[in-house]
């Protein structure tokens, strides 16, 4: 139970640390505007916003980290299936499936609490 509540007090955390992170990064991109409209019209990419090319980053880097997922599953997998009795090695690989969709939920779970919160604030005109 102990373990369950610092799961969930950590996840909270870093759900709204990345939500206020995200505000203060924001707060910048209207002077980043300006300064990419040049360089954009330089090499022919007419209409571009800043929050498209964050947009496009966060897209990627939640891509790896899905990929990353991924491959820690089937090593975990991998583990689990050639242990040939082993204990040590079957909980090695249990350690590693559940650290990798402990960490999983959390990241899913900071995103939809971000998104979720800057939607509301975006259409509350605040």
């Amino acid at each position: 139970m102990k373990k369950i509540l610092k799961i969930t007090i950590y996840s909270l955390v870093i759900s709204f640390s990345l939500f206020f992170i995200n505000n203060v990064y924001t707060a910048g991109l209207q002077d980043a505007q300006k300064n990419i409209k040049p360089v954009a019209s330089a090499v022919g990419a007419e209409n571009v916003d800043v929050q498209d090319v964050v947009g496009v980053f966060l897209n990627a880097a939640l891509t790896f980290v899905g990929l990353v997922f991924m491959v820690l599953m089937v090593y975990a997998g991998y583990l689990w299936m050639t242990a040939a009795g082993e204990e040590e090695q079957v909980k090695k690989s249990q350690k590693i499936i559940v650290g990798s969709i402990i960490g999983m939920v959390i990241l899913l779970s900071s995103y939809a609490i971000t998104v979720f919160i800057s939607d509301l604030l975006n259409n509350s005109g605040l």
